[in-house]
């Protein structure tokens, strides 16, 4: 491991210990470092605030003349809520600057390394790249296509079940992996059901963990037939978003919007349609939904190619049953090569279960 390799590792773990707190802006961190001492370290915290050079640079005070920046992410070069950091690295009197990757944004997109080198300062780029831009995979999306990272998730038997056939789910999962699950809804910023899911089992979908976010709850809801008394409707511990089709009650929306329920309608006939609650969320600076649903709300986003990273948890368990639920369901392929491929995939054990983590690569 190479020096560089050794600070930007460092920069990266300050980043990703903020994660589910800055977005929708992306992951950073910063090292400065100085006479091979670490004289100033920073994190982008939340939107808003400083971002992570400016706090390194702000405890690093005069140290900082001379020394050599590691950030994650390209400095920024644009005023928004807060200066341009490429700025202030060039003010404080930075003499190298080490990037982990450039900016995607398209305001940014190297105008920041411009504006370093345009001042004699050493710049190198590429360092953890691969690392980082996995840390920021929702930022990366959604800053170009102003759409949310969309993440289904599914715990289920080895023979892929996600309850028996007289729809006992509890639980499939152990402790561990439950737990897990809290940790991924604490850190995205919504988290999407069906409305069988809320009928049959009158969820909370929050974050149950110390310090946790409750994400924005969407519920999938074709003609409105959720419950009044539905958790999600009365507890206030988030809000909660409907989305709904054309055959929608109408008498329905406007007591629900009393009581503090946002109802949209999409285009769907008969069904809520994906593409136009992905885009919906997008325009409402939701930069990330975490799936939770039944296989027929799964199928409907994987039919669209509108999911972009797949969590499974597995139970060392076996059910069976032609009409025990599964995972994923909707109509499926017709032929083989067709089928979604899994890419850049991991599989690690997790209490007395398996997670799996894979990238849809779609082929049709």
């Amino acid at each position: 491991m190479t020096n560089h390799e050794f600070y930007m590792d460092l920069a990266l773990k300050n980043a990703g210990a903020m994660k589910g707190q800055t977005d929708p802006n992306p992951l950073v961190g910063a090292v400065i470092v100085n006479d091979n001492r670490v004289v100033g370290i920073g994190a982008h915290l939340k939107a808003g605030e400083p971002h992570a050079e400016i706090h390194a640079l702000r405890m690093a005070g005069e140290k900082a003349k001379g020394g050599t920046i590691y950030v994650t992410l390209e400095p920024c070069s644009h005023y928004g809520r807060t200066g341009p950091c490429a700025v202030a690295l060039v003010e404080a009197g930075i003499k190298k600057v080490v990037i982990a990757t450039l900016d995607p944004n398209p305001v940014v997109a190297g105008n920041g390394v411009k504006i370093l080198k345009d001042a004699g300062i050493e710049v190198v780029v590429g360092v953890r790249e691969a690392e980082s831009n996995r840390m920021n995979e929702v930022f990366n999306k959604f800053i170009v296509q102003k759409t949310p990272f969309v993440t289904m998730k599914a715990g289920s038997t080895l023979d892929g079940k996600i309850a028996t056939h007289t729809s006992d789910s509890k639980w499939i999962t152990a402790e561990e992996a439950r737990l897990d699950v809290h940790q991924l809804r604490n850190e995205n910023m919504a988290i999407l059901v069906g409305i069988n899911t809320v009928i049959k089992d009158n969820p909370e979908l929050t974050a149950r963990i110390p310090n946790g976010r409750n994400p924005l709850r969407v519920i999938l809801d074709s003609t409105l037939k959720i419950p009044l008394d539905a958790k999600v409707v009365t507890d206030k511990l988030a809000p909660t978003w409907i989305f709904t089709s054309e055959q929608y009650d109408t008498e329905k929306q406007n007591r629900l919007e009393d009581l503090g329920i946002k109802v949209f309608q999409t285009n769907g006939s008969n069904r809520v349609c994906p593409e136009q609650v992905v885009r919906i969320l997008g325009e409402n600076l939701i930069s990330s939904v975490f799936i939770e649903g039944g296989g027929a709300v799964h199928a409907s986003f994987l039919e669209k190619k509108l999911i972009d990273k797949v969590v499974l948890y597995f139970a060392p368990k076996l059910i069976g049953g032609t009409n025990a639920p599964t995972f994923l369901e909707g109509t499926g392929i017709e032929k083989m090569r067709d089928a979604v491929e899994l890419t850049d995939c991991s599989f690690t054990p997790i209490g007395k279960d398996f997670k799996f983590i894979g990238y849809p690569k779609y082929n049709f």
